[in-house]
């Protein structure tokens, strides 16, 4: 097949993106939503003024329904009540991206086990209790899916003092790799991107320390990465254009995982 604009339509599919309140959620659901797919945003809290602005500004789209939905991904029951709902609904999710992410920075030796939990708990535990909840209904009335995990840099190669946050992009990618060779039969998709230094709320403090200006300088191309940056690579993901594509992870990041981090 020819790869032409029309293999990255995606009219008639169902986006869920969790963590779709951020900077980086937000980047997404609009990437999505601008192929053609009608976006199921998820976020704890629906009433926050940035989600709430979004799903306004998706209103008046053709896409289908688009809607805001509450989602703990730390709270396994709080993943099965939203995935209930949009049974209830009518809703069939084809493409969910799993972003909901936090990051607790400290030293190692002196960093609590709550630290660690939280991070764990969010970024990897999370991503597997809706990844598993989506599979389960694909599965279950034989159709496709596709998977795309947002993890990082950090998950290929590490910098000090972000030990819980390596460890759950690590476990991110591993599990990218896992999932995708057991749901192949399944016809689910299973991938991730890997970001490198993109300014979000999570990291906007590092970002502007003296200590992020020497990391940019490392940077081949000098800069930081913009949300818009990962756009591309998510509708690969996401569409036809990238059918053939599974446990592939993506790094987006200037060249910065070339060099010593």
């Amino acid at each position: 097949m020819a790869v032409t604009t029309g293999s990255f339509d995606l009219t008639g599919k169902v986006a869920l993106v969790t963590g779709a309140a951020g900077g980086l959620g937000q980047c997404f659901v609009r990437t999505l939503h601008g192929a053609g797919a009608s976006v199921v945003l998820c976020s704890r809290n629906i009433n926050r003024p940035e989600l709430v602005a979004l799903i306004n500004e998706l209103a008046d789209s053709s896409n289908g329904v688009n809607r805001t939905l509450a989602m703990d991904v730390t709270s396994k029951s709080s993943v099965e009540s939203a995935f209930k709902q949009l049974d209830a609904d009518g809703i069939s999710v084809d493409i969910l991206v799993n972003n909901a992410g936090i990051a607790i920075s400290g030293d190692a030796h002196t960093l609590s086990d709550d630290a660690w939990d939280q991070v764990n708990n969010t970024n990897l535990r999370g991503a597997w209790t809706v990844s598993q909840e989506f599979a389960q209904r694909i599965i279950e009335n034989q159709r496709s899916g596709c998977v795309i995990n947002i993890a990082s840099i950090l998950g290929l190669q590490p910098s000090k003092g972000t030990v819980p946050y390596s460890v759950s992009k690590a476990g991110l990618i591993q599990m990218t790799r896992a999932l995708a060779l057991e749901w192949a039969r399944y016809n689910i998709r299973v991938n991730a991107i890997s970001p490198g230094y993109v300014e979000t709320d999570i990291n906007r403090d590092f970002l502007n320390s003296p200590a992020a200006a020497q990391q940019i300088k490392k940077i081949p191309t000098r800069k930081l990465g913009n949300a818009e940056d990962l756009a591309g690579p998510l509708l690969l993901l996401a569409s036809d254009a990238g059918q053939h594509m599974t446990g592939s992870n993506i790094v987006v990041d200037g060249g910065h995982s070339c060099l010593s981090l």
